[in-house]
């Protein structure tokens, strides 16, 4: 074996393994191919688009078989696409149907019986359930027939002081047949909360509890408040309609604190709408709208377009009803403390007729005493808002001075007109506060624009007749007692004058300046 080994070890190493020559040159067609599939040349088959190596074409019916699943696949999409698309409309426009029916479904149950006003207001009954009346008015029948429905095609305005009972009689009125057909709000100054109390009377929520985004339907676009009013009252037009098609009467919407609205732009478009809107529901017969308010700029505003407005003022009581009310009153909080007429005369001869100022008499234990710090309380007001400064006064404060001698000379001309009528303390008729008409009183005060802002802080008042006077009796009684103090009018006289001398000086400089340029 040891000899043989060499031989075999030989024989392999001699023997070379055959190698395999590679050419060359490559074919033409596999140049071609890989050119084809670096360079995407059109016309010429790369080795992925021929299975056979180059030397042949997809078939026909390999090519249908390809498109056959994505055909089918994007049909199937489509159409999927649609059922979704066409689903969701449908959820998005029954729920819109859905979402305005229960709109017109909660305006009509805010008309229903019972109402937060009645809930909220501090109704006193006597012990059968009963509304209880201090005193009827001549007005409280006919408001009483207002809220019944009896009295159609027309709206209202309520014009009185404050503190006559205008509230009261309203309230009074809707408790009689329970709140049913009768919403009552509060105005405001600012529109937005206009727009909410509003709202909350008709039950409205202006849309903001519409779920409609979630399906992609955009709700009412984002405006003012004076739009979403006006769509609060498109909507309570259909309720009225459907109301007057099944129970016959109108719809009763009353607005207190009419006042309240700012005597501006805003507040004059917001008035426009309002009337507007009681114009064209009185015409139809589908809804009386009563206003009420205690200035007289509202009515000036509301003069202007109305045809259909029912003006309803509400004074003080006269002598006779007041100490009735009075004695009333009395006998509700101290029963266990007769009156005597003399109190009741001196009382009534302090604070007159002034619903207000009678039940707070009546709930003091001392009245007389009561009444003193009523007509006190009045003169401070009075000589805190309009009290003049004197010959002393510094030229930094003229408008203000301006405002208060103007206030001071038509109290002085009201006192003056009380003694030239003889306008005296009647036993049977009562008081008689001495008044002047709005363009003699602006002639007085030789200002038309304060008139306004007194009537507002409750100095003077004028009427639905364009009468100015006393805002109270015990405002009158404060103008008498600062129109008697001794130099009063030499007093009045020299701020007037410092006022003039004031403005003769601003006039001197103003012309020294245009003679300097």
């Amino acid at each position: 074996m040891s000899s043989l080994r060499p031989l075999v070890l030989k024989r392999i190493t001699a023997t070379p393994l055959p190698l395999r020559v590679r050419p060359r040159s490559l074919p033409q067609t596999h140049l071609i191919s890989r050119a084809r599939a670096f360079t995407s040349i059109p016309g010429i088959p790369t080795p992925e688009e021929d299975e056979d190596g180059g030397k042949g074409s997809r078939k026909p019916e390999d090519e249908e078989s390809r498109w056959k699943p994505i055909f089918w696949k994007s049909l199937e999409s489509t159409f999927t696409t649609l059922a979704s698309v066409t689903v969701l409309g449908l959820i998005g426009y029954s729920y819109t149907r859905y979402y305005k029916a229960l709109i017109l479904r909660k305006m009509e149950h805010a008309f229903a019986p019972g109402d937060p006003v009645l809930e909220l207001a501090a109704m006193s009954k006597s012990e059968d359930g009963h509304r209880e009346h201090w005193i009827l008015r001549e007005e409280q029948t006919k408001l009483d027939a207002i809220i019944r429905g009896d009295l159609r095609g027309q709206y209202y305005l309520l014009v009185g002081e404050k503190g006559t009972g205008k509230s009261s009689m309203l309230i009074d009125a809707m408790a009689k047949i329970d709140g049913e057909g009768v919403a009552m709000f509060d105005a405001h100054s600012d529109l937005e909360i206009f727009r909410v109390r509003l709202g909350k009377a008709l039950d409205f929520e202006y849309h903001e509890d519409n779920i409609g985004s979630l399906f992609s339907i955009r709700g009412p676009r984002d405006a003012s408040a004076l739009l979403d009013i006006e769509r609060a009252f498109n909507k309570l037009e259909k309720v009225a309609l459907r109301r007057r098609a099944t129970v016959g009467r109108p719809l009763i919407m009353i607005i207190n604190n009419m006042h309240l609205l700012r005597d501006d732009e805003d507040g004059r478009d917001l008035l426009e709408l309002l009337q507007q809107r009681a114009e064209q529901w009185a015409a139809s017969n589908l809804a009386t709208i009563i206003f009420n308010s205690d200035d007289y700029w509202v009515y000036e505003r509301l003069k202007q377009l109305a045809t259909r407005m029912v003006v309803m003022p509400v004074p003080d009581l006269p002598r006779e009803k007041a100490m009735m009310a009075l004695r009333n009153y009395r006998a509700r909080y101290h029963s266990d403390k007769p009156l005597d007429s003399e109190i009741l005369e001196q009382v009534y001869q302090k604070v007159g007729g002034r619903l207000a100022f009678l039940n707070r008499v009546a709930k003091s234990p001392d009245m007389l005493s009561t009444c003193e710090d009523i007509c006190r309380a009045e003169k401070t007001w009075l000589l805190s808002q309009t009290w003049i400064l004197g010959e002393e006064m510094d030229d930094d404060v003229m408008d203000q001075q301006k405002y208060a001698s103007a206030a001071m000379v038509l109290a002085k001309a009201l006192v003056d007109k009380e003694k030239e009528d003889n306008l005296e303390y009647d036993a049977e008729k009562g008081h008689m506060l001495p008044e002047i008409p709005l363009h003699k009183a602006r002639q007085i005060m030789t200002r038309a624009d304060f008139i306004q802002s007194y009537d507002a802080i409750n100095i003077f008042t004028i009427d639905s007749k364009a009468m100015v006077r006393a805002d109270s009796v015990p405002m009158m009684n404060a103008f008498r007692e600062i129109c008697a103090i001794e130099g009063f009018d030499e007093y009045l006289e020299a701020t007037l004058d410092r006022i003039s001398a004031i403005e003769s000086l601003g006039r001197t400089r103003e012309l020294t300046i245009k003679d300097l340029w």
